[in-house]
């Protein structure tokens, strides 16, 4: 069990860890400054969260990995993040509905951590970070709200960053024999658990944002055993370069 606990809290550091960094490329690029403050503050927020995770993970793997090695000196192929968060961040409202998306999944998620998990360090970690993602939740919601159920052209841009960014969401809640263990060892419930009350709220919001629940068909995934898009190894390219061009440097 303890492998399949380290590569479990691997996927939520992952998670953590390249949503922010997405994040952090709309840093002074904001529509608004007040906006472009309130990006990098959740980007900082989910940076933290992935440096608790990710140490904790080291720590279970127990091969002397420490929070750098693990985010600096991976392929993209040994990163568990889900696909959503790696897409590229688009226009405002392609980021936005992404972090919205994802947001709704977190808070259940650390909900369930903080609440049930068996494992007191992994529980606590998640009851910080849950109320983070609550904030973070209710700014994505409040601005999908408000281009949903703006003007003409934001409604159409936002509808159609919801139809493109919705095959990716399904991933979400697919288990494994990696969550299935987990869920034997009440560290968390299966993925699965967490679709019918993320359903419900995402219509709450798309009916009050005036938005259509999309109904594709199509859906990727891939991201938790290694099989990203092109997107990750560029975003890694960049992220990693120093610590990789200078690995011994201290700072």
């Amino acid at each position: 069990m303890a492998g399949r606990e380290y590569e479990w809290i691997l996927r939520f550091g992952d998670d953590a860890l390249v949503l922010a960094q997405r994040l952090s490329e709309w840093c002074s690029h904001g529509p608004a400054i007040e906006e472009d403050i309130a990006l990098s503050n959740i980007a900082l927020d989910l940076l933290g969260q992935a440096r608790a995770l990710l140490t904790l993970a080291g720590r279970r793997e127990g091969q002397g990995r420490d929070e750098d090695a693990l985010a600096y000196f991976r392929t993209d192929r040994e990163y568990s993040n889900a696909l959503l968060v790696e897409l590229p961040n688009g226009h405002f409202g392609d980021t936005i509905v992404k972090q919205m998306l994802f947001d709704q999944f977190a808070v259940l998620r650390y909900e369930a951590l903080a609440n049930q998990c068996v494992d007191e360090e992994l529980a606590a970690i998640a009851s910080k970070a849950l109320k983070e993602v609550r904030y973070h939740a209710a700014h994505s919601t409040q601005w999908v709200v408000r281009l949903g159920d703006g003007t003409k052209e934001s409604h159409l841009r936002v509808q159609e960053s919801l139809n493109t960014l919705w095959p990716y969401t399904a991933e979400l809640f697919e288990d494994d024999a990696v969550s299935k263990a987990c869920a034997d060892a009440e560290v968390m419930p299966l993925n699965a658990s967490f679709k019918e009350p993320w359903s419900t709220q995402l219509q709450n919001i798309l009916n009050e944002a005036k938005l259509l629940n999309p109904e594709s068909t199509e859906f990727h995934t891939g991201g938790r055993t290694g099989r990203h898009t092109e997107h990750l190894k560029s975003m890694l390219a960049e992220m990693q370069v120093l610590p990789r061009t200078y690995p011994l440097a201290e700072w």
